[in-house]
């Protein structure tokens, strides 16, 4: 009987620590690892001003960088504008070397006092040949449809619509040439355009 009391003294002695039957062994290392980490030691003030400094120097260093992309930046944009004064100015300048000779061709015209009208004519369609050379050359051709041509609203004006035989919404007649430079109509040509029957 006496043995059997001090066994059950034993199980039920509240100083014995005893570890509930249904907690997960994760959680005893958790907690005894919670219970063994020692606490982080706080940073000294010169390893805090050490820190500020590289901060510091890391702001000036990009403050640094962001002035030299934008002065970069500024460069090239003002690269970029000169460059296009410049292609304007030369591109004046080669349209107006093309027409020097016409000029010269109507001052030569124009020099001879008792020109008979064959020679003025010729000296006309000479000029008109160095000028429609010199358009050329410098991309600006002529829209010039014939009768029978589809009516284009884009690169044509009519005028008016006439009665014709041919197929309704073509052309009839060029009253005067239309002008394109590099694909982009300066002018639309004038014409008179078929009506429906």
């Amino acid at each position: 009987m006496a043995c059997s009391l001090s066994i059950f003294t034993t199980m039920s002695d509240p100083q014995t620590p005893s570890t509930p039957p249904n907690q997960p062994a994760a959680d005893q290392a958790q907690a005894q690892a919670a219970s063994s980490a020692a606490p982080t030691e706080p940073q000294t003030a010169e390893q805090l001003q050490v820190r500020l400094s590289e901060l510091q120097a890391q702001t000036i260093d990009l403050a640094d960088q962001y002035l030299r992309a934008k002065a970069e930046a500024e460069n090239a944009r003002r690269r970029a504008e000169e460059e296009i004064s410049k292609a304007r100015k030369f591109a004046v300048e080669s349209f107006a070397e093309s027409l020097l000779p016409v000029v010269d061709s109507l001052e030569a015209g124009l020099a001879i006092a008792n020109a008979t009208s064959e020679q003025l004519r010729e000296g006309s369609e000479a000029t008109l040949r160095q000028l429609v050379a010199a358009l050329e050359r410098n991309k600006v051709l002529a829209i010039a449809p014939q009768a029978g041509d589809k009516f284009d609203p884009h690169h044509h004006q009519a005028i008016s619509m006439v009665p014709s035989e041919q197929e309704a919404n073509t052309v009839v007649g060029l009253l005067q040439k239309g002008y394109s430079i590099a694909d982009r109509v300066l002018r639309p040509a004038l014409v008179t355009v078929a009506a429906p029957k």
